[in-house]
């Protein structure tokens, strides 16, 4: 070793006259390699870590990290949505399992989950994410992750009741458990499920509901639980991010087209065996229609004068009667009208005089291209919600039959500020519909009668039809939910009072 002075530095030279670098440099330089590759290490788990976890802060703080070591920072990367902060999740111990077993339509069963919410909110339970029916009529085999976000949907909710994907194995019959089946009663309040529902969690762990339409009450309620309803339907509720896309597509369409009329022509097979209405028919419809309704048991009805059940407003309207009824409310031929239905019995031949008057009537199969709807064939609840969304968006909705879609799109469009929803009085509407058409009605004292009849049946603010002892008479709760409309004494400036039903 040589050390030489060059003017004010000293050098360490060895034997062969190349510089030496001192330890102590050499170590800190060591020492800044490995920190800076432990750092690096640190960060990258980092990040792997908030995407597994969603923590607001790492997620935000890391992602600027790696953005920046991947690619310059953008300004939209600024303005990008951080993930919803989540509510705490509610702090109880849950009495037990609920399973349910949803039966029907999409929207039938979309009222159901409501309920079946509310009341493991109210016993303390642990709700099973709801299974969904894949035997009825429509044979649709979709699972609730198939229409709705499941993550949402227990997200959403985490504040009221704890929702799980699956019973745990170990409540399981191999180690001594087993699951209760039944049926509620139909239209039942607080106190039946607080008083006969709520014990037999004790001896049985989980209980399952095989059956959930209309099992809870309309009216009678405390208002957080009507609420919690609401809070269900309109907002945990969301359908899968491949159905709002496409539905959405179907809405901007129309939008950009104009004003648009939402008609659920509810002149189906299933609706026509069900009701035994066959205006219009040929006698080998009618023959199908009825042997329809006896290959399926739970339709109880058999024998039906379909003339009887017309004159009492039970029968859907048809194509022909829904075109004159438009018509009498003021459309004329520039109105687009999207058809919300499934395949129209009778085909095109049943639509030709409704055609004829709207020429500019669509379907979603003729919006949208072949493989944008492939996914969705054969899966009836899936189209379901495609007409659904559509039908909320409308200008003006206007149900032909009071099912459970007319009547949950008319609960959510009044939410949305009571938009414009006619609420066909059939009984009335069928006995003008024949004075016209046996020429004892002139078509200008047809249409001044029709829009006479529904001046205050446009969805307008109004309390809920109450009749006592008879729910299946009275108005439905989700289609004039009026406890979430409004707040306190406000309801009574909203809900004119000229317009409400009283009890009776």
């Amino acid at each position: 070793m040589e050390v030489r002075s060059e003017g004010n530095q000293v050098r360490y030279y060895d034997k062969l006259h190349a510089p030496v670098i001192p330890r102590s440099r050499f170590r800190v330089w060591f020492i800044r390699v490995c920190s800076s590759i432990v750092l690096w290490t640190c960060l990258v788990q980092l990040v792997t870590v908030s995407e597994l976890w969603h923590f607001n802060f790492f997620s935000g703080f890391t992602s600027r990290i790696y953005n920046t070591t991947q690619r310059p920072l953008q300004d939209d990367v600024r303005s990008a949505p951080l993930p919803p902060t989540l509510l705490p999740p509610r702090n109880y111990t849950s009495n037990g399992f609920l399973r349910v077993s949803c039966n029907g339509g999409l929207n039938q069963m979309r009222a159901a989950i409501c309920d079946m919410v509310t009341v493991a909110r109210l016993l303390n339970l642990t709700l099973v994410v709801p299974e969904l029916d894949k035997k009825s009529f429509w044979a649709d085999h979709s699972g609730f992750e198939e229409i709705f976000d499941v993550r949402h949907f227990i997200d959403s909710l985490r504040d009221e009741v704890r929702i799980v994907k699956r019973v745990p194995k170990k409540f399981s019959s191999k180690n001594g458990y087993s699951t209760l089946e039944m049926r509620p009663v139909s239209w039942s309040n607080e106190k039946y499920y607080l008083e006969q529902i709520l014990p037999l969690f004790s001896k049985h762990k989980v209980v399952h509901f095989n059956k959930t339409d209309a099992r809870l009450a309309n009216n009678g309620l405390p208002i957080d639980l009507q609420k919690l309803r609401c809070r269900v339907n309109y907002q945990a509720l969301k359908f899968t991010p491949q159905i709002e896309n496409l539905g959405q597509k179907l809405v901007q369409i129309l939008r950009e087209r104009g004003p648009f009329v939402a008609l659920h022509l509810r002149y189906e097979m299933d609706m026509l065996a069900f009701s035994g209405c066959t205006l219009g028919c040929t006698n080998e419809e009618a023959e199908d229609l009825k042997r329809m309704r006896y290959a399926f048991p739970s339709w109880r009805e058999k024998e039906i004068v379909s003339e009887e059940r017309r004159s009492q407003g039970l029968c859907p309207l048809t194509p022909e009667e829904a075109s004159l009824v438009v018509q009498a409310f003021g459309f004329d031929r520039e109105t687009h009208i999207y058809i919300a239905a499934g395949e129209i019995y009778g085909g095109e031949r049943r639509l030709a005089q409704l055609r004829a008057a709207f020429p500019r009537i669509v379907k979603k199969e003729a919006l949208l291209a072949l493989d944008e709807l492939q996914q969705f064939q054969n899966h009836s609840s899936q189209m379901a919600a495609l007409d659904f969304m559509v039908s909320i968006a409308s200008n003006t909705f206007i149900p032909t039959y009071d099912g459970n879609m007319a009547k949950l799109v008319e609960g959510h469009r009044r939410d949305s500020g009571f938009k414009k929803t006619i609420l066909l009085d059939r009984k009335k509407l069928v006995q003008l519909l024949d004075m016209h058409q046996n020429g004892t009605l002139p078509w200008n004292k047809f249409a001044d009668s029709v829009r006479q009849v529904h001046e205050k049946r446009m969805g307008q603010p109004t309390y809920r039809r109450v009749i006592v002892d008879k729910p299946k008479e009275e108005d439905y709760f989700y289609a004039n939910p009026h406890e979430c409309l409004c707040e306190g004494t406000k309801c009574d400036d909203l809900l004119d009072p000229h317009n409400s039903s009283q009890v009776r």
